[in-house]
C-alpha cells in the first residue's frame, strides 16, 4: 500500500520549515546564541551558506512526505481526525528518531546540552508547523 498524500500540503510544509528556521535563528530570537554555541561569526555564517540552504529544502521535503505518508497510514489505521493523527504522528516521529537520534550525536560531539535543547525544539515546532499544514490540508491531492 502506497499512502495517499497531499502534495501541495507537502510542498507547503516544505516551505514553512524554511521560515521557522529563519525565524528561530535569527539573531533576534535564537540565532546570537546559536552562532555563539556552533562557534560561528558574522562572516562564517554569510559565506557559502547556499549549499546548507539547498540541502535543507531537500530535507524538509523528504520529511514533509515521510510525515504526510505517516499521517496517512495512522489515518487509514486508527480513523478518527486527521489533523490530530497527523500532529501526534509528529510528535511521535520527533521523539522516537530525530530528538533521540540528536541527543546521541550531541553527546558524542561534546556539544553544550543548551545547543542540543535549542535544536531538538527547533525541530519539534519544525515538524508541529508541518503537521498542522498536512493535518489541514488532509490525504489526497487538492
Amino acid at each position: 500500500m502506497v499512502p495517499e498524500i497531499n502534495i501541495w500540503a507537502v510542498l507547503l510544509a516544505t516551505a514553512s520549515s524554511m521560515v521557522v528556521g529563519a525565524i528561530w535563528y535569527s539573531r533576534r530570537v535564537f540565532g546570537t546564541y546559536w552562532m555563539k554555541a556552533v562557534g560561528h561569526d558574522e562572516q562564517s555564517v554569510s559565506t557559502g551558506s547556499t549549499a546548507p540552504l539547498v540541502i535543507t529544502v531537500v530535507v524538509s521535503f523528504i520529511t514533509a512526505t515521510v510525515l504526510a505518508g505517516a499521517a496517512a497510514i495512522a489515518q487509514e489505521f486508527y480513523g478518527g481526525d486527521f489533523l490530530v493523527n497527523t500532529l501526534l504522528t509528529a510528535v511521535i516521529l520527533w521523539a522516537g528518531f530525530t530528538a533521540a537520534r540528536m541527543v546521541t550525536h550531541d553527546a558524542f560531539d561534546r556539544r553544550p546540552s543548551g545547543l542540543t535543547v535549542l535544536n531538538i525544539a527547533h525541530e519539534l515546532v519544525t515538524l508541529l508547523v508541518m503537521a498542522l499544514i498536512i493535518g489541514l490540508f488532509g490525504i489526497g491531492a487538492a
